[in-house]
């Protein structure tokens, strides 16, 4: 990369939190993770060149548009400064990143601010869950359900079992993995649930058939939140007499596109080593980028569990094992804390929640507290480069980051 990236600090709402029913809405969380992110990155607004706003639903969960301007409103040190909107489904924080990344190594600004921000729980669930359906191709996905995303994940899960064979008892061990990991994460949406004993099973009672390939423990939660960072150059932090050493640093990215429709994807790779080749092409462009040749370099991954089945995605894309056996590193306990090559000690999408627009940043901000130590109960030992994996749609936009400390 021509220019250093790094993360001076940011914040992340607590994500059990349902905004709506304190009186509150998407503007009290752009204020508190902006006005966090500042504070935790030691940076006066004065020196926030620019904004980039990564959402995916609000106009369809609360008729809110023109979200750049939004962050100016509710926090006025920041009036004048240029602003912009990103939508790229789950991705679109992400994509407010890569953004924010480009305006730096261009020399336009040295310091940005980036947000990612979702409401979710002012609407009924079932509501908020078919407004989420706008990520994908409308009325054309082929897919007969009652909810799209649980059935359009199941549909991939599906396809593992005709293709390679997969055996149901290794999602319901990532399920059972990232809510364990969440319980360790004072913000994470799910860390005080219970479940029983059966909740990991392919127990119908305990835990029902959505969809076709979907179980209520496969799903990521529906969730209210955000997250802000603030991403700086090397050139800001010198002006300001501050060293780079032990900062965390975004040394490489990957970013590939596919269509909308998931049928469309699944048939292009059929006959193909992995079920999803962009998402693999963006791996390794992340690698190229960091200067590395694989994931064993890699010390843990944050990747998109939106459904289990993402997950076991994302294990043989990421080159943990050959592609389709993914259930070797959930075996023989890889991706848990200890393991190769941890995955989501944060929780992930399935533990610590999912507010759509903020899952990119909410990424990015705990791969850099990895990197620097400050993860806490969520810690890897003696972690200095990890990697972010996420997704929009069905896999429509992809996004992946590696994050490093000097």
């Amino acid at each position: 990369m021509s220019e250093a990236i790094y993360i001076l600090g940011g914040y992340q709402t607590d994500f059990a939190r349902a905004w709506s029913r304190q009186g509150q809405d998407i503007s009290d969380m752009v204020r508190e993770a902006t006005l966090g992110a500042l504070a935790g990155s030691g940076v006066g607004a004065e020196h926030i060149g620019s904004i980039h706003v990564g959402n995916a639903f609000a106009e369809l969960q609360r008729q809110q548009g023109h979200l750049g301007a939004m962050v100016a409103q509710v926090v006025p040190e920041l009036w004048g400064v240029p602003a912009m909107r990103h939508e790229g489904a789950c991705a679109s924080s992400s994509l407010a990143v890569l953004a924010a990344m480009a305006e730096i190594e261009a020399g336009r600004y040295d310091c940005v601010l980036v947000l990612g921000v979702e409401e979710l729980k002012n609407l009924p669930g079932d509501q908020a869950s078919r407004n989420q359906n706008a990520a994908s191709w409308q009325g054309r996905e082929d897919i007969e359900c009652r909810f799209m995303w649980p059935a359009a994940f199941g549909l991939v899960a599906q396809t593992y079992a005709e293709r390679y064979g997969l055996d149901r008892q290794y999602l319901n061990r990532i399920a059972e993995l990232n809510y364990g990991n969440a319980r360790l994460n004072p913000l994470a949406q799910t860390r005080h649930w219970q479940f029983d004993p059966l909740s990991f099973t392919d127990d119908d009672q305990a835990n029902p058939v959505i969809e076709p390939g979907s179980r209520r423990q496969d799903c990521a939660q529906i969730t209210d939140g955000a997250c802000a960072l603030v991403l700086a150059s090397g050139r800001f932090l010198q002006a300001q007499g501050r060293s780079c050493q032990g900062l965390a640093r975004i040394s490489g990215w990957g970013h590939r596109n596919a269509g909308l429709r998931l049928r469309d994807k699944l048939e292009r790779s059929r006959g193909q080593p992995y079920v999803f080749g962009h998402v693999r092409q963006t791996i390794e462009d992340t690698w190229r980028r960091a200067g590395i040749e694989g994931i064993d370099a890699v010390h843990g991954v944050e990747t998109h569990d939106c459904f289990t089945s993402t997950e076991y995605m994302a294990i043989d894309h990421l080159g943990l094992t050959p592609p389709g056996q993914s259930w070797q590193a959930i075996a023989d306990g890889s991706i848990e804390r200890g393991g190769r090559c941890p995955i989501n000690l944060s929780g992930g999408l399935i533990g610590a929640g999912h507010p759509v627009g903020a899952t990119g940043a909410r990424m990015l901000l705990d791969a850099a507290r990895q990197v620097t130590g400050q993860a806490g109960a969520c810690q890897i030992e003696g972690a200095w480069r990890v990697q972010t994996l996420n997704i929009g749609g069905s896999l429509g936009t992809v996004v992946s980051l590696m994050v490093e400390v000097d």
